[in-house]
């Protein structure tokens, strides 16, 4: 497979010149208000599903600047094809309006690509070997920094092993000089070595934090393992070795992230970005490239950081649109109730399966995600929460319900509950009941398909796990995503997963809760738009919107469900400027 990008540079300029687009003309066919004179690009001969129930599905569109101005038939966009206009065959290939990623860490993403890849290490023994080739080219002192590593997708199990996770000696022989920091596939924990340790601080002395636990061994020697927030003494060890670079290294490398997470997104189709947690350090950043025109995509960032601090800067912060449309800051998010089901941190109404006398973990205090939600109303923020087990879910919802009651004068708030994996029946109607949102990932379903039986149950699984379609058919509106780095960022893979539940192994995970390709698509463009109160701009393929635009090289929503994962991104269009471009 080869693929080029579209010259850089000039994409780049081309975000310093904003496009102003007047819909003048009001036509009587499909193809309305459309403005007259040649458009710039003009896609003909495919099938456009446009998620716009005017005109559900077209074959050509025209574009000017960087705006859809008509849609219609081949035909009726002759008159928008002059000289100088730049037409697409898409030859019968399906044309939708460009993937929006619901949630995701973006400069977690650029960083991963810079990182030592876990994901497809097929067990604890190949990961060794990878640190180990990593300590050979590193001088002492250096940290070796990795990520994507989840034990129940191992093939075998590690010895000796600690429910199931490995200790850190294997590890601490092969780089006994360098600190090395392994985040689990969920980002909820990370694995260190003995370097890594003596650099935190950790000890057998040591205790949990709140929201937070030291895995022993039983010894009560520390294992290696950091649960939640008791990573946070390993990631300030990290952070200061970190801060020794100088302020143009920092720079180079947050626009590298940047550059390589815009990259990694734009090649499997994605318009426009979610992001689920950035600090104020980051925000400045975008904000200078969004300024000068060279951000590559679309984001609608999320603040993380202490409840203490945005009280003073959240005012400050606030953009919309910002940078010709490149940049959104109204979020709050994604504040972390709860940990993830893999690490068995995920906040549950009843014990683990798999773990009697656990309930999970109670990551940020209440009191501070009400804080949080308080302090969203007061600056006309969204507020976005993690909330993946059903004791987690259900705190959610009382607190926004407290919330809403006491302003009811606010209306449309647009509140989320993020990745919401376990919900019990009771609160299912809430969602709809209170207008807030879960932002789901399909991909979950069959990633933790395989495992989380044995953290659940059948019974509570079958009820309350994973439930998308329940959610649908409840009311609430569904959106979805990768949650990229922890999963790869393919909102075909997401899709495929959404509607097939389909596991690696060929058997389906619940297949009652699987969509279908017309909720699941919805769920990826125009449900996500309304997510973040874009979808008067976005998500439909609509004159006097953005012309963001993917297409794919079979129609996912007409081939057979195991073509699915087939489709090729073709192109990706953000702005009318064609960035992406597959040629088999």
């Amino acid at each position: 497979m080869n693929y080029y990008y579209s010259n850089y540079p000039g994409f780049v300029r081309k975000w310093f010149l904003p496009f102003f687009i007047t819909v003048t003309g009001i036509f009587t066919s499909i193809a309305c208000r459309g403005s007259d004179g040649p458009a710039d690009l003009v896609l003909r001969n495919g099938r456009i599903v446009t998620m716009d129930d005017q005109w559900p599905q077209v074959s050509a569109l025209a574009v000017k600047g960087d705006r859809i101005t008509a849609v219609g038939s081949d035909g009726e966009m002759r008159r928008y094809t002059g000289k100088k206009t730049k037409v697409i065959d898409l030859k019968g290939m399906l044309a939708i309006p460009g993937f929006i990623e619901g949630h995701g860490h973006f400069y977690s993403l650029g960083a991963s690509l810079m990182e030592l890849e876990l994901r497809y290490a097929e067990n604890w023994e190949a990961i060794i070997a990878l640190v180990a080739a990593e300590a050979e080219k590193k001088k002492p002192g250096t940290w070796i920094i990795g990520r994507g590593w989840h034990q129940d997708k191992w093939n075998t199990k590690p010895e000796p092993n600690v429910e199931g996770l490995p200790t850190h000696h294997k590890l601490s022989a092969v780089s006994p000089q360098n600190p090395v920091f392994l985040s689990h596939t969920s980002g909820h924990g990370v694995f260190v070595n003995q370097a890594a340790m003596q650099a935190a601080g950790i000890s057998r002395r040591s205790v949990d934090p709140p929201g937070g636990e030291i895995v022993r061994d039983e010894n009560g020697e520390p294992t290696g393992m950091l649960r939640e927030y008791a990573a946070q003494p390993a990631r300030d060890a990290l952070k200061t070795y970190q801060t020794q670079r100088s302020p143009e290294e920092v720079e180079v490398n947050m626009r590298q992230q940047v550059i390589l997470a815009a990259q990694n997104a734009i090649e499997n189709g994605i318009t426009s970005f979610q992001d689920m947690g950035s600090t104020w350090e980051e925000l400045d950043h975008l904000k200078m490239m969004a300024a000068e025109g060279s951000l590559p995509i679309r984001l609608y960032m999320a603040i993380q950081e202490p409840a203490v601090e945005m009280a003073e800067k959240l005012a400050d912060y606030r953009l919309v649109d910002y940078g010709n449309n490149f940049l959104t800051i109204r979020c709050i998010g994604e504040k972390v109730l709860d940990g993830a089901l893999g690490t068995h941190g995920g906040w549950l109404l009843e014990a683990y399966t798999d773990r009697p006398g656990s309930f999970g973990l109670n990551v940020t205090p209440v009191p501070e995600i009400r804080h949080s939600a308080e302090l969203a109303m007061k600056h006309d923020y969204q507020l976005a929460i993690q909330g993946i087990g059903d004791r987690a879910a259900r705190e959610l919802f009382n607190i926004y319900e407290e919330q809403f009651a006491v302003y009811p004068e606010k209306k449309d708030l647009r509140w989320r509950i993020e990745h919401a994996q376990v919900t019990h029946p009771d609160d299912l109607p809430r969602y709809a009941s209170l207008g807030v949102i879960p932002g789901i990932q399909g991909i979950f379903a069959c990633s933790d398909g395989p495992w989380v039986v044995d953290r659940l149950g059948v019974d509570r699984t079958k009820e309350r796990g994973y439930v998308f379609r329940s959610m649908a058919e409840s009311g609430a509106l569904i959106m979805n995503g990768t949650d990229p780095p922890v999963e790869e960022i393919s909102p075909i893979a997401s899709f495929h997963c959404s509607v097939t539940r389909e596991l690696p192994d060929g058997n389906i995970f619940q297949p009652e809760q699987r969509l279908t390709r017309e909720q699941a698509l919805r769920s990826y463009t125009i449900n996500n738009a309304f997510a973040a109160f874009e979808e008067d701009l976005k998500g439909s393929i609509t004159p006097g919107k953005l012309a963001d635009i993917t297409v794919l090289s079979k129609d996912i929503m007409t081939v057979p469900e195991d073509e699915i994962v087939e489709a090729e991104i073709v192109y990706t269009i953000i702005g009318g400027e064609v960035l992406y471009k597959w040629t088999r």
